[in-house]
């Protein structure tokens, strides 16, 4: 399994670039401040309206195991699930005008996950629904708890297994193309006691 293989770009010192065969993730270790991340980690723990839905699996109905928000612009549903739309809240919509100034992308909605602890996860995915379009640029915003975030490539893709840590006010960019190439998961952290939530900015072609 490779572990944090970075390019290092020196005329760019504000991110790191992981290289995936052909494929790449843009890491900003500290695009916001420990002391911005956990006041914001509370914010949204405290003001959002969270759910936890269900999704069925091999025929059997199972609770969603995090909390989730779907907020936004646009419509959109995973594994057969539609899930709820809410306006942009206060503490979110400023975010996007920061993210979108930094990365020159564009972003009309966000999935927000809020994992309570380690017993929270997220299972093997890529984030390819149709309304995503071919090659969605997607923009990740981690805050609280450390996590791991393993990759592997889809059957037929280059590259292996990998792992990347997932810290406190970091900001990821996933490449337009990973999620053609790539599956990623959050595993469950045995022993973790520290909440984490995630904001995953999108493009929604409606």
């Amino acid at each position: 399994m490779q572990e944090n293989l970075f390019i290092n770009h020196a005329d760019l010192k504000e991110f790191e670039t992981h290289a995936l065969a052909d494929d790449w993730i843009r890491e900003y270790p500290a695009f916001l401040s420990a002391s911005e991340a956990s006041q914001l980690l509370q914010g949204l723990i405290a003001h959002i309206p969270w759910r936890q839905d269900q999704i069925r699996i091999a025929g059997v109905q199972r609770l969603v195991p995090r909390l989730q928000c779907w907020m936004g612009d646009a419509g959109y549903g995973y594994s057969g699930l539609r899930l709820q739309r809410e306006p942009w809240h206060e503490l979110v919509s400023p975010l996007k005008d920061r993210i979108e100034e930094l990365t020159g992308a564009q972003f009309n909605s966000v999935l927000l996950n809020y994992y309570r602890n380690g017993q929270d996860s997220v299972a093997w995915h890529a984030d390819d629904e149709p309304e995503l379009g071919r090659n969605p640029l997607i923009a990740s915003l981690s805050l609280g708890a450390e996590r791991p975030f393993e990759l592997r490539p889809k059957p037929g893709c280059p590259g292996g297994k990998c792992r990347l840590r997932l810290r406190n006010g970091s900001l990821l960019l996933l490449g337009d193309t990973l999620q053609q190439h790539w599956m990623h998961q959050l595993p469950k952290q045995p022993g973790l006691d520290e909440p984490r939530v995630n904001l995953t900015f999108r493009w929604v072609c409606e």
